[in-house]
């Protein structure tokens, strides 16, 4: 199973260029799109499911022309938009048949048996008489991800499923998406490395329309080896630190900022080496840093 993009690109009629020759190919398994706000990611989300057309480029899933075999797509596709609307007071079990009806599962027995199944792997059996618009934020991305799971799909697209969760739900998702993505292409696109780096062995970031890397968030990781330090330091020192440094990252702890810098050489000054992750990565792709070379020692 491969998804194959080539030379996408998408601008927008007031200017945007919001995809810019995006060129991926994305196999089985929990494939991880990062990118901050207004990156592109959801342009391509919603390019790659059918619902607007690029300027130039093609897209194809196993033999499917996805940009002019749309129908075709639609149905080995599971799409979880960031936010979709229910109708008010319908119930889970009722919608759920619903939207079974229209992808195609006319047959009543075999309908009941994919809902109530489905229903139970996102464990909201319980609550299957209960009106979707009532439901939580996880509850409502669980239901999603069952909707999603109608017909069998050999394509499923997640778009930032876990903002908003908090701890609990997003690991009860986290859970849920690694046994999804043991047997189809799932697509996880979202601004939150950790998702990231909970779920997936292979990775994109995107960043103003345009694709700036691809690989694993291991050898993402070990490509900044030796490469990252620490410090905590006073609010009033930032600024001098950042014209005296790469930094690449800061956080509040307890009132005062921790930041990230990046660095070949031990840059002194209070600084500790530590291990690099996936957010360095991440902050250092955006920032445009390259050509250092990991430290081997």
């Amino acid at each position: 199973m491969k998804l194959s993009i080539k030379n996408l690109s998408k601008t927008y009629s007031n200017g945007v260029q919001a995809l810019n020759d995006i060129n991926l190919e994305i196999g089985t398994g929990l494939f991880g799109l990062l990118g901050p706000n207004g990156a592109g990611k959801s342009t391509l989300m919603r390019t790659i499911a059918t619902l607007q057309v690029p300027d130039t480029g093609s897209i194809s899933l196993d033999g499917i022309d996805v940009i002019n075999e749309k129908h075709e797509l639609r149905k080995t596709l599971g799409y979880l938009p960031q936010e979709f609307g229910v109708y008010p007071g319908v119930t889970a079990l009722s919608l759920m048949n619903h939207m079974a009806t229209l992808k195609g599962i006319t047959a009543r027995g075999e309908r009941k048996q994919i809902v109530e199944e489905l229903l139970h792997r996102v464990n909201l059996w319980d609550f299957r008489k209960k009106a979707v618009s009532a439901y939580s934020g996880g509850m409502k991305q669980r239901f999603g991800i069952a909707q999603a799971l109608l017909g069998q799909p050999k394509l499923i697209i997640v778009d930032e499923p876990t903002a908003g969760l908090d701890p609990s739900e997003r690991n009860r998702f986290y859970n849920l998406l690694a046994e999804i993505g043991e047997q189809v292409v799932v697509i996880l696109s979202t601004h939150i490395v950790q998702d990231v780096k909970q779920l997936c062995s292979d990775m994109a970031i995107i960043n103003k329309g345009n694709l700036i890397y691809q690989g694993s968030p291991v050898n993402a990781t070990e490509d900044l080896h030796g490469l990252i330090w620490e410090k905590v330091i006073e609010k009033h020192e930032m600024p001098q630190h950042e014209k005296e440094f790469q930094v690449i990252s800061s956080k509040l702890v307890s009132g005062k900022p921790h930041i990230h810098i990046i660095s070949e050489k031990n840059p002194g000054n209070g600084f500790t080496r530590i291990p690099a992750d996936l957010e360095d990565v991440f902050f250092t792709k955006i920032m445009g840093v390259e050509n250092l070379v990991p430290v081997l020692s």
